[in-house]
């Protein structure tokens, strides 16, 4: 005699189906778990395919080398999720770094150089602001002219020579406190204070408002040219405290540090993180994770030997893959 088992009645299917789509969807509902995966991915292979990888000296160095982007990209979250972009920042940081380097070069002191290189990097970014905001230029057409004029101006200052700084900045570039390396937690101050501002000031709200639509942000009473002048201002700023902790690291300015490939980079971080390229939209968690991401994936490189030609290649097809995706997640928002 056989024995059958009894038939699975539609509602045995349904709470399966529901217990199965129930915990699809808590997973789903998880910020930014796509990228968590992707991550978690890399490290493991990186870690399987070089025991180099997960050594806590190679971390710690990694940690160090992104600290520089985390800064821009901070700022550029802020700006974009406005609606704005500063394609100039890396130059920006380009122009901070040899005018520092200069100045230190000509025995002026640390404090000085500090504080006229930030005053500098603001007030290329409030420039930026101003042609923006006042003559309706499209943003990406003129921060990428101010980029342009940027690198030119940093080669001026340089004469096309390397300029070494001696132990100046060495506090910054190479020391640490309890473990950390210094310029790890310059970046992790920078993007908490960010992140805080975005999620709970006024200021943070305005941004936001401004990204979804300009238009609205002024009929609320948002003085939205204001905000825009002080969010450029701040990225000049950020960009130029970049500059600086770039410079401590490396020791010296040369033709070529900082510049378009340190701002794609920022931009391919901000972007991967989930930043709207249309502004409204943008968490600082996320470009964290971008930042971290692009991190491992260029250190993995090196350590595989891979050509350094790949990675920039494999910066430009990140960047490209997070827009098309970022594209989509809009489109798919309005439905």
């Amino acid at each position: 005699m056989s024995i059958t088992a009894p038939p699975e009645t539609p509602g045995t299917r349904t709470t399966k189906h529901t217990r199965k789509s129930g915990h699809f969807r808590r997973l789903s509902g998880v910020p930014h778990i796509g990228l968590i995966v992707v991550l978690i991915l890399v490290v493991v292979f990186a870690g399987v395919e070089t025991d180099s990888f997960a050594t806590s000296v190679n971390l710690v160095n990694v940690l160090r080398q992104v600290s520089v982007v985390a800064v821009i990209a901070a700022g550029l979250t802020l700006l974009m999720t406005a609606g704005g972009m500063d394609f100039s920042m890396g130059s920006n940081a380009a122009v901070t770094t040899a005018v520092a380097a200069q100045f230190l070069a000509d025995g002026r002191s640390t404090t000085f150089t500090v504080v006229v290189s930030l005053l500098l990097a603001t007030v290329i970014g409030l420039v930026n602001g101003l042609v923006v905001t006042y003559t309706r230029v499209a943003p990406f057409v003129a921060t990428l002219a101010t980029a342009t004029l940027l690198d030119g101006v940093a080669l001026l200052v340089l004469d096309g020579l390397s300029v070494s700084i001696g132990e100046h900045l060495s506090t910054l570039g190479s020391d640490k406190t309890l473990g950390l390396p210094n310029l790890l937690i310059v970046a992790v101050l920078v993007l908490a204070v960010v992140g805080l501002v975005m999620r709970f000031t006024v200021f943070g709200r305005d941004a936001f408002a401004i990204g979804g639509n300009e238009h609205v942000a002024r009929l609320s009473g948002i003085n939205v040219n204001r905000q825009k002048l002080v969010l450029y201002a701040l990225a000049g700023a950020l960009a130029g405290l970049a500059g600086l902790m770039l410079l401590s690291r490396l020791g010296a300015s040369s033709p070529g540090t900082g510049g378009l490939q340190l701002q794609l980079t920022a931009v391919a971080s901000v972007v991967i993180g989930g930043t709207m390229l249309v502004g409204g939209h943008g968490t600082i968690i996320g470009t964290c994770l971008g930042v971290v991401l692009l991190g491992v994936v260029a250190n993995a490189l090196n350590l595989l030997q891979v050509s350094s030609y790949f990675q920039q290649i494999s910066v430009g097809a990140v960047l490209l893959v997070a827009a098309v995706a970022n594209q989509l997640h809009k489109k798919s928002s309005h439905h």
